[in-house]
């Protein structure tokens, strides 16, 4: 229970690491609210937190419009009454070269991506303030580490992502309020596996795309949703107190 009694937030929670975390979060003994775009994905979610147990509540978000995102903090501060945790989770990637990348596609992924980290810590860090402190955490990449061909936006709002966390801790570190970010490999998420489908017609079958993907890990394997949730639940508990403004790896070895 290393979270119990906290109030968190995740965006992105219907699928993936989003779904993964919101459940570790409620099995620590947290209230957890379920953002998604995806309102039934989210419900879904929540409703598997409280059929355990829990408190969770499904709430719809688009992350890259202030209103929604402000809306998101008001409910939750109304239901609960206080906000702990924020996990800035909701991310998109479009594929393509500078040259190849539609306009509006860029602007997608930015705002997906980056402007959601923005707006997630404007209106969360006042809420968090009023109640003495928090821990955010957002979601980057190893793909903002390095030049990850054939995906430029999502390239380089990852590493945005992580400056802009780096910029946030140094803002609010004498608040009582850590800010860090997760950069994980390749995780077998619903994302990862659509993008197998994309590259099943090149390689002949969905099982060849995914023993390409097998093939550049180092472990040997996919990494797991829970296991980048088991990280973030470090982050949060009193073990991870002093860390703040940190991007933390998470890749099987990808980098090294």
């Amino acid at each position: 229970m290393l979270l119990n009694d906290k109030v968190a937030i995740v965006t992105g929670g219907g699928s993936g690491i989003g779904e993964a975390t919101s459940i570790r979060f409620s099995r620590e003994g947290a209230a957890v609210i379920v953002a998604d775009m995806r309102f039934r994905k989210a419900e879904a979610v929540a409703n598997q937190n409280n059929d355990e147990g829990g408190h969770a509540t499904a709430i719809e978000v688009d992350v890259s419009i202030a209103e929604s995102v402000e809306a998101l903090v008001d409910k939750t501060l109304s239901q609960y009454g206080r906000l702990d945790v924020m996990f800035n989770n909701a991310g998109t990637l479009r594929p393509g070269s500078v040259v190849d990348l539609e306009v509006d596609d860029w602007d997608l992924v930015m705002g997906v991506n980056v402007r959601s980290v923005f707006l997630g810590g404007k209106f969360a860090i006042p809420a968090m303030l009023s109640s003495g402190g928090g821990s955010i955490i957002n979601t980057a990449s190893i793909s903002g580490l390095h030049g990850d061909g054939g995906a430029v936006a999502y390239a380089a709002s990852k590493a945005a992502v992580i400056n802009l966390t780096r910029a946030m801790s140094t803002d609010h570190a004498r608040d009582g309020i850590r800010i860090n970010a997760i950069c994980p490999g390749t995780i077998e998420t619903p994302s990862l596996h659509e993008r197998m489908d994309s590259m099943a017609e090149k390689l002949g079958s969905k099982k060849a795309a995914e023993e390409w993907f097998v093939s550049r890990q180092p472990m040997g394997r996919l990494g797991q949703p829970d296991e980048i949730a088991s990280l973030i639940i470090y982050l949060l508990s009193d073990a991870g107190s002093y860390a703040t403004g940190q991007p933390f790896i998470v890749d099987g070895g990808t980098i090294a």
